[in-house]
């Protein structure tokens, strides 16, 4: 059990977290959700002991082991393997002492506890994770400085995910994933052993990864059981029950006042008035649900469009050093209302695809053929260096618009969707959110019949996210998506390509056939590991004879989960009844018993709740790891 209480938390003067409170039981997966800015990471510094709290307390259980991804990433002259295997420091320290023991029972104690810990399996478990983040068997045994900073944040995150800690933060761990690992972390975490609470803007992780949802919003923690849709779903429930009662409340409040400001000064009435005001402090308020607009964002619309194809290829072959193409034997072709995702793992060619369309990359071999009238806007993440850090949006624009009088200027970076309170910052001081949307206008300022965007959500919460969406959606020309966002892909786009084994060609499937392909693929591989380990075949029998024990048992446990569910929601409707009730201010004047009763239905029914949530994600968790074995 993780309790927060009464937590308090200020960043350089800015209140961040407000006297918050909240439990969480033991193997729970925790999504933590809130707009940037929020206080998410400063959450995780205080949980972890690297920033302290204004006021307020963390319990964690006792001995509990923290792991969260270093911000450092590894570039020394270890092989990754071995920067993995050394994440586990007790088997690391262990491993040490029995290269120089000689008392015979401390070398016996040692060996027992190597095997209680799976020491001789380590190995093969972190090849697994490795493997599962995008490295293969050479590259694991490559020193990690052969690697870029995003290549070795992924040993990074393969570390912690190997120390199995019983506490695991994960901080936006997709942003330096591509879709296959993203798919992959989706699936471990979601059959993780321990507790995990992972901050994250990606929709499909947490709805398939977590089974409850942390809401961090007006310095409030509030927790939500289920996934991030139903999450949205109860949310947008109860604001509209607040909203209801903080209306009723103020035309009760009204009526009250009115009558006190009328009767106050009569001595026939002065009686009547007083109680009127002793009433209207016990009343209270209801707080007024806040609503953050996000800026939307907008495409230019191509003035005209070229017939289809706008591009074809024939027997096409792109890379950087001649004689030696990435890609070959491509033939395809793109028509002027295309929406194209590029799926394949980071390393495959994606992006080099993405630069040989767009004119970036030329030809080595075959015929490429584009329409003459053709405009291609290109957005890629490493193009965020490329802003000027001391220009603001406002002077990136003029400089394409030089003759343009101001207001037209600054209602081209409206259309960017940047707020007009930051159209004069200078680059370096906007969030990485507000950089991307700049950077995404400006490579559509030319209104652009194909826009390819590489990664752009990167940097974009789960609101931004969705009006990326909706301005993908609105746009009238062709769309090349390269991205970890499963649901980005699935709302935006009607065509996959698969870049793969040297070549790209169209994937018939859709999403969620790629991804149990790329999920089974990696259950594969784990047991062709433990095949070629024979130390480990009996301990994988056990297991998979454990795992059919709990199989034969779906039918019950999701039968008592189903019944849980039902409870929860009765409960739920029952409080919400109550609180409506409560609201009423004639409810405390008729009759103040009544009420007080009323009150003790409802914190009985909430101390219900919170019991039935708790045994539901016990349940939960216990079915996930049935259906994962």
């Amino acid at each position: 059990m993780i309790t927060i209480s009464g937590l308090t938390a200020r960043i350089a003067g800015r209140l961040l977290i407000d006297n918050a409170s909240l439990s969480l039981p033991s193997g729970v997966k925790v999504g933590l959700v809130g707009r940037n800015g929020t206080g998410k990471s400063t959450l995780f510094r205080i949980i972890t002991g690297q920033f302290a709290s204004e006021a307020g307390s963390i319990s964690l259980p006792k001995n509990a082991r923290i792991g969260q991804v270093a911000q450092e990433a590894p570039g020394t002259d270890d092989p990754l393997i071995e920067i993995v295997l050394a994440a586990d420091k007790e088997r690391a320290a262990l491993l040490k002492e029995a290269e120089t023991a000689t008392d015979p029972h401390r070398i016996a104690e040692i060996q027992t506890r190597l095997s209680d810990i799976g020491a001789h399996s380590a190995e093969s478990r972190a090849a697994s994770i490795l493997a599962g983040l995008g490295f293969d068997h050479e590259a694991q045994r490559r020193p990690a400085k052969s690697f870029s900073g995003g290549w070795r944040m992924r040993v990074a995150l393969a570390a912690v995910l190997f120390s199995e800690p019983d506490l695991l933060l994960l901080d936006e761990p997709t942003n330096y994933l591509d879709l296959e690992g993203t798919l992959w972390l989706e699936d471990y975490v979601r059959r993780y052993p321990h507790t995990v609470i992972i901050i994250s803007h990606d929709r499909d992780l947490l709805n398939t990864a977590v089974n409850a949802i942390v809401h961090l919003d007006q310095q409030k923690l509030t927790f939500y059981r289920g996934s991030y849709d139903q999450f949205e779903r109860q949310k947008a429930e109860n604001d509209e029950l607040q909203m209801k009662a903080k209306a009723k409340n103020e035309a009760a409040r009204k009526h009250l006042q009115s009558f006190i400001d009328r009767f106050k000064a009569k001595a026939t009435k002065a009686k009547q008035a007083q109680s009127r005001v002793k009433a209207l402090e016990r009343m209270g308020t209801v707080a007024a649900v806040i609503e953050t607009h996000v800026q939307p964002i907008t495409f230019p619309e191509p003035e005209k469009q070229p017939a289809s194809p706008i591009v074809a290829i024939e027997g096409g072959a792109v890379g950087y050093t001649p004689g030696q193409p990435i890609l070959k034997q491509i033939n395809l072709r793109i028509d002027n209302d295309d929406r194209i995702a590029l799926l394949g793992s980071n390393g495959n060619g994606k992006s080099t695809f993405a630069k040989f369309i767009s004119g970036r990359l030329e030809a080595e071999s075959g015929t490429v053929k584009r329409a003459p009238s053709l405009k291609i806007g290109f957005f890629a993440q490493h193009q965020l260096d490329d802003l000027v850090p001391e220009q603001s949006a406002v002077e990136h624009v003029r400089r394409l618009m030089p003759e343009a009088p101001e207001a037209k200027v600054r209602a081209r970076v409206a259309q960017m969707g940047l707020a007009t309170e930051k159209m004069s910052t200078p680059a370096k001081d906007l969030s990485g959110g507000e950089k991307a949307r700049l950077l995404m206008g400006l490579a559509a300022f030319d209104a652009p019949n194909l826009l390819i965007l590489d990664e752009p959500t990167n940097h974009l919460d789960i609101d931004s996210r969705r009006a990326l969406i909706e301005a993908l959606n609105d746009y009238e020309g062709a769309v090349i998506l390269i991205s970890h966002d499963r649901h980005l892909i699935e709302a935006t786009v009607d065509r996959l390509w698969l870049v793969n084994n040297g070549t790209v060609k169209t994937f018939d499937g859709d999403m969620e056939e790629y991804r149990s392909i790329i999920v089974q693929s990696a259950k594969k591989d784990d047991k062709d590991k433990a095949a070629s380990n024979g130390g480990d075949m009996a301990n994988k029998a056990d297991q998979r004879k454990a795992n059919a024990d709990r199989r034969a048992q779906f039918a019950p446990l999701k039968k008592k989960i189903n019944e849980i569910e039902s409870l929860t929601a009765k409960l739920h409707k029952q409080i919400q009844l109550l609180d409506a009730e409560l609201a009423d201010p004639a409810l405390y004047e008729k009759s103040p018993a009544k009420a007080a009763e009323k009150a003790k239905l409802r914190a009985m029914a909430v101390d219900k709740l919170n019991d039935a949530e708790e045994r539901w994600l016990e349940l939960s968790a216990e079915y996930e790891e049935a259906m994962a074995g």
